[in-house]
C-alpha cells in the first residue's frame, strides 16, 4: 500500500472566499495552532466483504455521474504530516461552520436519502461529508484515503461521516464536532464505508477487530 501527500495549492483560500461567512472565516485561525500540534495516532479500521451500496450514493451518482466515474486505484493512505493534519482540521471546522444544518425531509421534502453538495448552503450529515471530501481532493489529498462512511450514532440513528485513512490510523471528520477523533473514540457503531480502491464499492466494517497504529 502506498502513501500519498497532499499538494499545497490555494484551494483553501478559494473556498474561504467563495463559501464561508465572516464567522466561519474567523475559525480558521485554529489551523495555525493545529500545524504546530503533535500529530496523533489512531488504530486502523478492519474492513470485510463488499456489501450493499447506500441508496443515497447510487442516487447521487445518477444525478452527478461525473463524480462517480472513477478509475480503480491501488489503496493509498494519507501521509499524515503536521501540514496534512492542520488541513484536515481546517476543512472539518470550515465546512461545519459554513453549512446550515437541515434535515433531509425539511431540505428536500422527502424521506428518501438525498446526497448532494451544499448548493444552497444547507444540508444534513451527507452534505457535510461530501463537501469535505470534495475540497480535500481538490487540495491534493488522495481519493483512496477519503472514504464516505455510514455509522449508527449514540442514539442508534443512521449517520454519515468522512473517514481519513492515514499512515497513522483512521480519523473521522464529523459535522457534529469540530474535533477530529480516532474512529474508535467516536462512540459510533461503524457499519460500512467506501472501498479504498473503488468508491463505488462499499465494504463492511469489522467493529470487533482493529489494527494498532504503526
Amino acid at each position: 500500500m502506498r502513501r500519498s501527500t497532499p499538494a499545497s495549492g490555494g484551494r483553501v483560500a478559494y473556498f474561504l472566499i467563495r463559501v464561508l461567512s465572516p464567522l466561519a472565516l474567523a475559525l480558521i485561525v485554529f489551523s495555525a495552532s493545529a500545524a504546530r500540534a503533535e500529530v496523533p495516532r489512531a488504530s486502523f479500521v478492519v474492513t470485510g466483504e463488499p456489501t450493499s451500496i447506500p441508496y443515497g450514493w447510487m442516487d447521487f451518482c445518477g444525478r452527478q455521474p461525473q463524480e462517480c466515474r472513477q478509475t480503480v486505484l491501488p489503496a493509498a493512505d494519507l501521509d499524515l504530516s503536521r501540514e496534512a493534519w492542520a488541513r484536515l482540521n481546517e476543512i472539518n471546522r470550515a465546512v461545519n461552520a459554513a453549512i446550515q444544518p437541515l434535515s433531509n425531509l425539511e431540505h428536500w421534502g422527502t424521506m428518501a436519502d438525498h446526497w448532494d453538495y451544499p448548493i444552497d448552503g444547507k444540508g444534513d450529515c451527507k452534505i457535510y461529508a461530501l463537501q469535505k471530501r470534495r475540497l480535500l481532493m481538490e487540495m491534493g489529498f488522495p481519493r483512496q484515503a477519503l472514504l464516505m462512511t455510514i455509522v449508527r450514532d449514540k442514539n442508534d440513528q443512521g449517520h454519515a461521516i468522512l473517514t481519513a485513512r492515514t499512515n497513522r490510523g483512521d480519523f473521522i471528520l464529523d459535522n457534529l464536532t469540530d474535533e477530529l477523533k480516532p474512529w474508535d473514540a467516536t462512540g459510533y457503531r461503524f457499519v460500512k464505508r467506501q472501498s479504498q480502491q473503488d468508491p463505488n464499492v462499499w465494504v463492511t466494517i469489522e467493529t470487533r477487530r482493529r489494527v494498532g497504529a504503526r
